[in-house]
């Protein structure tokens, strides 16, 4: 009998979770199915370049996983049920369901409107392709002169602000940020970030809370209405709601509380990677909701469950930080060292080099969905009958 491991959303972790899951483990051992909505896979670290106007290279899911043994099911996941180990879920077919033996939870997250009066009625996201793609046509209907806010000033805000200004810099683009421009940055990051943003025309309205958003304006908390012809949102993200719906032990944020090795802490049959997860980094903080947080425990993730169901070896691994890659349009970026909890440090890198660096991070993020057996041994591990049958919640030996 097939083990069945069923793998919820098709972003980064849980593309990556899956391939690498049958990569390490035999066919006619396991059954995976990867549960998405779309038939493509999303690069969501460049939703703000297909914003401006950019055309991405497609990647279907059918391409990528030929010959893995990977099935793809195209359906959006409406429940969990962690006590019945089911999944539900609506495909063209209708509402059907899902069992499974195992369950990596991946569904990510998207754009979080704060509470914000007027943010969901009137602000654009690019936390998703539909987001993208709806700012993209407003963008492109907009004329000369008129003014985009972008509100929300950690990477997603800088990205997309900058990009708009490059790709057009006949509109008035500017910045509202809660506290100083990238004043989490090294002094050169800093200065290299005002540099770009005063060569782009950026207008930085710093240490400011936007309160509200209305269909031509948002309203900050000093009273001020700064005219907005587009208001784009990027103030971070919320997880999606799914897995506080269940049994499962979540954090305040909604995030499945995981182990070391991304396994629910409640439910041993359940793995969370990426936004959905918990996950506990160097100096006892949450790593943030980022690819470059999700793609460890991702591999994390498919490591444990391989070495639970074969006897091998668990992984002990720790995911710490070394970079965060900010593009500043597609001639500019600023790539600032971090230390291992993710605290700037002197070193950066900035100008063409760090917008080279940048996309071949990003290209390699990609790549890395596609080829997820960063090392990995070559041969497949066998899953013995019993801990097939007994599930992932089997122990690997000591």
């Amino acid at each position: 009998m097939q083990h069945r491991i069923v793998v919820l959303g098709a972003g980064y972790t849980g593309a990556i979770a899956a391939g690498r899951l049958a990569k390490r483990l035999r066919r006619q051992d396991v059954a995976i199915t990867l549960v998405n909505a779309e038939p493509d896979f999303v690069e969501r670290v460049r939703m703000h370049q297909l914003a401006a106007g950019q055309d991405l290279k497609p990647r279907p899911f059918r391409e990528m996983f030929a010959g893995t043994g990977v099935e793809l099911r195209l359906a959006k996941v409406t429940g969990v049920d962690v006590d019945r180990k089911t999944v539900a879920v609506v495909d063209a077919g209708g509402a059907g369901e899902l069992a499974y033996d195992t369950l990596v939870y991946a569904l990510g997250s998207g754009w979080n409107a704060q509470g914000v009066p007027g943010t969901a009625e009137h602000a654009y996201e690019i936390a998703s392709r539909p987001g993208a793609l709806r700012l993209r046509e407003r963008l492109a209907r907009l004329d000369a002169g008129q003014t985009v806010v972008v509100v929300g000033g950690g990477l997603t805000g800088l990205e997309a602000a900058t990009e708009i200004a490059e790709a057009r810099p006949d509109l008035d683009v500017a910045l509202a940020a809660r506290d100083g421009l990238g004043d989490w940055l090294s002094p050169k990051g800093r200065e290299h970030l005002r540099k770009v943003f005063g060569k782009l025309g950026i207008t930085v309205h710093e240490h400011t809370a936007v309160t509200g958003v209305g269909a031509d304006h948002v309203t900050t908390a000093d009273g001020e209405t700064v005219p907005a012809a587009v208001t784009v949102w990027t103030t971070g993200f919320a997880v999606h709601p799914i897995a506080e719906a269940t049994a499962l032990e979540v954090a305040g944020t909604g995030q499945i509380v995981v182990d070391g090795t991304m396994r629910s802490v409640s439910h041993p049959d359940v793995y969370a990677v990426g936004d959905a997860a918990m996950v506990m980094g160097p100096g006892d903080k949450p790593l943030r909701m980022s690819c470059a947080s999700g793609t460890p425990t991702a591999w994390q993730a498919a490591d444990a469950i391989a070495a639970r169901l074969t006897g091998g070896k668990l992984p002990n691994t720790p995911i710490r930080y070394f970079n965060q890659c900010i593009s500043l349009g597609r001639g500019e970026g600023l790539i600032q060292y971090v230390t291992a909890d993710d605290r700037a440090v002197r070193a950066v890198l900035t100008g063409r080099l760090a917008a080279v660096y940048k996309e071949l991070v990003c290209k390699g993020a990609a790549w890395g969905v596609a080829n997820p057996t960063l090392g990995l041994p070559t041969r497949r591990r066998p899953v013995t009958r019993e801990r097939a049958a007994a599930g992932s919640a089997v122990k690997a030996p000591a």
